[in-house]
């Protein structure tokens, strides 16, 4: 295995997105689509503070982009990593786009819509259910975060401890 570099792996590429979305102030989740060969059809990060768009999840970007990179409505033969838990409507969205498999990093027990919450693929009016596969690279993916959340906080805790 000398001199070869070893390739990324594909929730390592997620959250790398993810630490970009949170460097630009939005909640930093990303999700990335990989096609039946195996290349990236798709690769975003949350969108919502930039768009000024409430359903610019991660997850939703990504579908479009790569239901138009591949010219397609439904995505049968990809997968999705994500590196939180998908929420409800997202959750929707890759049973519409009928995503084969669903692989995420943190579970959401506050917003998540698929092992928490609504659980829209446990639901018997849901169409389609991928695979799922939850817990991949759970800590760093819940460690980001948790850093960006408490950065968020921070001031409002020293103005909340000064009186104000």
């Amino acid at each position: 295995m000398a001199g070869k570099t070893k390739k990324p792996s594909y929730m390592a590429m997620a959250l790398a997105r993810a630490e970009e979305a949170g460097t630009r102030g939005e909640v930093p989740v990303a999700a990335l689509i990989v096609d039946a060969q195996g290349e990236i059809a798709a690769l975003s990060g949350n969108r919502m503070h930039e768009l000024g768009d409430p359903t610019a999840h991660a997850e939703m970007l990504a579908i479009r982009e790569a239901c138009a990179k591949l010219g397609e409505a439904r995505l049968k033969r990809c997968d999705i990593y994500v590196t939180l838990e998908p929420c409800a409507m997202c959750a929707a969205a890759i049973s519409f786009a009928r995503l084969r498999r669903l692989y995420f990093g943190a579970y959401d027990a506050k917003g998540g819509g698929v092992e928490h919450g609504a659980r829209i693929f446990a639901q018997a009016t849901c169409h389609h259910r991928p695979e799922v596969y939850g817990g991949i690279e759970e800590r760093r993916a819940g460690a980001l975060l948790v850093r960006f959340f408490s950065a968020r906080r921070a001031p409002s805790v020293a103005r909340a401890s000064d009186g104000a």
